[in-house]
């Protein structure tokens, strides 16, 4: 089984949480915490704030490593490092998503997540 890694922002500010909603694939309309793939010669931080400018044109800073995540598809397998961090610039764009908005923490668990992003609302809850 082929496996993919990707990184993941949970974008923090104050009590609420940023997240967004797929536009395309397996999992249109389904929640998720932003992030991409992780590309060769590059850490899990970079990676992470390139994705976020290339899928949203944010800038991010401050962060800091909260779990990974690995998790089984029909298809592949996913491994999700996943970290907390904030806006520190740029103008939001939709490039890779239909919607996004901040939520409170405590709705969480009322969101339609992809699958792998259930066990990232595990690990928040439990921090």
């Amino acid at each position: 089984m082929k496996t993919i890694e990707v990184v993941a922002a949970i974008l923090k500010k104050d009590d609420k949480i940023f997240i967004t909603r797929r536009g395309y694939g397996d999992f249109v309309n389904m929640w998720e915490f932003p992030g991409g793939k992780v590309e060769s010669g590059e850490s899990r931080e970079e990676a992470l704030v390139r994705e976020i400018k290339e899928e949203l044109e944010l800038d991010i800073n401050g962060l800091e490593f909260l779990t990974t995540v690995d998790y089984d598809y029909p298809n592949f397998h996913l491994t999700m490092h996943c970290f907390i961090c904030e806006i520190s610039g740029g103008t939001l764009s939709l490039n890779a998503h239909n919607d996004a908005k901040w939520i409170d923490f405590g709705k969480l668990d009322d969101q339609k997540w992809v699958s792998a992003d259930i066990l990232v609302v595990d690990a928040l809850k439990t921090r």
